[in-house]
């Protein structure tokens, strides 16, 4: 069998072209890893990223929520004063008021805090109050009312139960669906405020 023989370009020698060879190998194998030392960097540089955009996020939600959390106590004590005479002039004649009120039943395991409560011997009203209140604030506030209900019938208290939920802001959906649960609305007019009563006849717990 004839063999056969590879024509190289005039003046250039099989040495030569295996010497290119080599280095082109080495070239791409160089390229290779800096592309993958490239993807490394990238790579943990974005982790470092990440991490810091997620850091910031923490940082916010918990300043927000530190912020949100004074205003509401801020509202609290500025509405909680002015309660009593306007619900007193809406004809429900309540004696005391109080913030804040803690309620912790350890033997039926109810627990829970009414952020302003208004008091005579046959009425209570529970106030929630809110920076921004959402519908699901308003169910809360329902469910709330229940909890008191179950421990005024544990210690044998027959009074009456009333809600009521305020909001530096809130949507006119919102406002209308607090109404139609029986709650009477509290929201800022000016330098006071004004309460709406349900439509028809507030809910009674």
């Amino acid at each position: 069998m004839e063999a056969t023989s590879i024509d190289y370009p005039r003046g250039v020698t099989f040495e030569q072209v295996w010497s290119a060879l080599q280095e082109t190998d080495r070239l791409v194998k160089e390229n290779a890893r800096e592309m993958r030392e490239s993807a490394r960097e990238l790579r943990e540089s974005q982790k470092e990223t990440d991490r810091q955009m997620k850091e910031s996020k923490d940082e916010f939600n918990k300043r927000f929520g530190e912020f949100t959390n004074r205003f509401g106590e801020i509202v609290e004590y500025m509405v909680a004063p002015n309660l009593l005479e306007k619900f007193n002039e809406m004809g429900l004649n309540f004696l005391t008021v109080s913030n804040n009120f803690k309620v912790r039943d350890h033997v039926n395991n109810i627990f829970f805090e009414i952020d302003v409560m208004l008091d005579n011997t046959e009425k209570m009203m529970l106030v929630e109050i809110k920076t921004k209140l959402t519908a699901e604030d308003v169910k809360e506030h329902g469910r709330r009312l229940e909890k008191m209900r179950l421990c005024d019938d544990f210690r044998g208290h027959k009074r009456k139960l009333l809600g009521a939920v305020a909001g530096v802001v809130m949507s006119p959906s919102v406002k209308e669906y607090a109404l139609s649960q029986g709650f009477y609305v509290i929201e800022p007019s000016g330098e006071t405020f004004n309460i709406t009563p349900p439509n028809g006849q507030p809910k009674e717990w």
